[in-house]
């Protein structure tokens, strides 16, 4: 699979927002949108006035980047979520959030997607006590995600719990035991992606 290996401040540049990328860098004063507000590239600074269509492409580029996956699977994505009974936006949010790296990042046990995509990868997390090594595994209500016993030690898994950054309303977490539940589906509102999913569905349905 294709990954994206340049610098990653780049791309929260791009899109104009924190996309919270490099995890508690991105509140600090290093931060590379607060120090250069403005595109990457050598035509960055100048002003664009965007088309309906490159508005609508935007928003899909920044939501394939929040959660770090590449257009096809973004696309499938979108697919299921066309197929699905209810409004197909919050269906795409909905499948997105399900899946097991944004939920190991959303329960605060990586400081980032991307660090939580690595370490599911390296089999440290496991769910209903089964190991689970597959990123974009779809958890469901009931389901319990927790850290393997022999990955207890992992520095990068309790500094990141020591982080204030919260825990959704869908989620919970039982920190002592490194682990988290799936109380339900995720709605709408318990999402806060900054995105206008109404716009990604307007694109597709071109």
């Amino acid at each position: 699979m294709a990954r994206y290996r340049e610098s990653v401040c780049r791309l929260c540049r791009r899109e104009g927002i924190k996309l919270f990328l490099k995890g508690s860098r991105c509140l600090s004063d290093k931060c590379a949108l607060d120090r250069r507000n403005y595109a990457p590239g050598q035509h960055g600074q100048n002003r664009v006035k965007l088309s309906e269509y490159g508005t609508q492409l935007r928003e899909k580029q920044r939501g394939k980047r929040i959660y770090g996956i590449m257009e096809r699977q973004f696309r499938n994505y979108f697919r299921i979520a066309d197929r699905k009974k209810g409004i197909t936006g919050e269906m795409l949010l909905q499948l997105l959030e399900r899946r097991l790296d944004n939920v190991v990042y959303r329960l605060g046990l990586a400081p980032t997607r991307r660090l939580a995509r690595q370490l599911v990868r390296h089999n440290h997390f496991a769910v209903n006590s089964r190991k689970v090594n597959i990123p974009s595994y779809l958890v469901k209500k009931g389901d319990i995600i927790e850290i393997r016993e022999n990955s207890r030690d992992l520095r990068v898994v309790r500094d990141s719990l020591k982080d204030t950054r919260g825990v959704p309303a869908w989620l919970q977490l039982d920190a002592p035991s490194m682990k988290g539940i799936v109380q339900n589906l995720p709605a709408r509102e318990e999402i806060n992606a900054p995105l206008q999913e109404h716009l990604i569905v307007e694109l597709y349905s071109k």
